[in-house]
């Protein structure tokens, strides 16, 4: 490889780096504790930069992935009785501009999403937190478009169900009044 070649690659790294730091570090803050983000992040980018040639245009899923398997690998060998769970990230500034957002629907909304199973927040996250499209974050899952959309539309019902108050599930209540009899 001639030099020429090897300041093209270093300039495409670091665009990609450089594009997407910010974004990955706060995927992977959302899902381990905060003093092993960064040497996640960083065994990413050096994958990233040992295949370079496999990183594809759009960079954000690609390197989502192997974050999430780098990340498996850890946990699996880190924390092996605890299951990945996604964070909510504290944010510097309200996400509300006046501030006056309803303690009780943030305690709500905390409440039904520890409720979900890591696998419908991660669904979730991979949306609402990470800004990926159906199609991204298919390729960050390694599945179908379909299959993810389709995730999705289920996580996104049982998030809705566990913010429901339980006055308001007729159905729930039938169940248990099936069981007590």
């Amino acid at each position: 490889m001639s030099s020429g070649d090897d300041g093209a690659r270093e300039r495409r790294f670091r665009g990609v780096h450089a594009a997407t730091y910010p974004d990955l570090l706060r995927f992977v803050q959302r899902r381990v504790p905060p003093s092993e983000a960064e040497d996640i992040v960083s065994t990413v980018f050096l994958t990233a930069w040992r295949r370079l040639d496999d990183v594809p245009e759009d960079a954000r899923p690609w390197l989502f992935a192997v974050a999430r398997r780098t990340m498996a690998n850890q946990t699996r060998s880190w924390l092996r009785r605890q299951a990945l769970d996604v964070r909510l990230v504290a944010q510097d500034e309200p996400a509300y501009g006046d501030g006056t957002v309803d303690a009780a629907a943030r305690i709500d909304l905390d409440r039904a999403w520890r409720s979900l199973r890591p696998d419908d927040r991660e669904v979730l996250a991979l949306v609402a937190f990470d800004g990926l499209t159906a199609g991204q974050a298919a390729t960050v899952l390694g599945c179908r478009r379909s299959t993810f959309v389709m995730r999705l539309s289920r996580a996104r019902e049982r998030l809705r169900a566990a913010l429901e108050p339980a006055a308001v599930r007729p159905h729930a209540l039938a169940v248990l009044k099936e069981q007590q009899s």
